[in-house]
């Protein structure tokens, strides 16, 4: 079961590299995935452009920032969504997901239907 929890987070983990890559622009510079009971959680570093970290240096730069990511990720949710349940094989209730443009981290929550703990897929 471990080993299938670190196939599967591996899995996510190149899953969401590529949807940065391929939605944002650029991949972020680490990424870490943890598969626990029901959710999975994702937390990326250095997700920044450099025209976002300019911007970043006022408030009201942080805000355009938050807006910018939150509505790119609304447009590629449900791509994001069946991908991770595809790696899953898990039905996604929810797709939760954060960023601290200050430390240029985001954070991915997505909620299962079921425990992925015990023999995943």
């Amino acid at each position: 079961i471990i080993g299938k929890n670190i196939d599967m987070e591996n899995s996510i983990r190149n899953a969401i590299i590529k949807f940065e890559q391929e939605f944002l622009g650029r991949g972020p510079d680490e990424v870490r995935a943890l598969v626990a009971r029901d959710l999975v959680v994702v937390r990326l570093k250095g997700v920044l452009t450099p025209a976002e970290r300019q911007l970043a240096k006022t408030a009201e730069g942080i805000e355009m920032v938050k807006r910018l990511r939150q509505n790119l990720i609304a447009q590629g949710r449900d791509k994001l969504c069946e991908q991770i349940g595809e790696i899953t094989g898990a039905k996604i209730l929810g797709l939760f997901t954060d960023i601290d443009v200050q430390l240029g981290e985001r954070v991915f929550v997505f909620t299962v239907d079921r425990e992925l703990q015990n023999g995943a897929r």
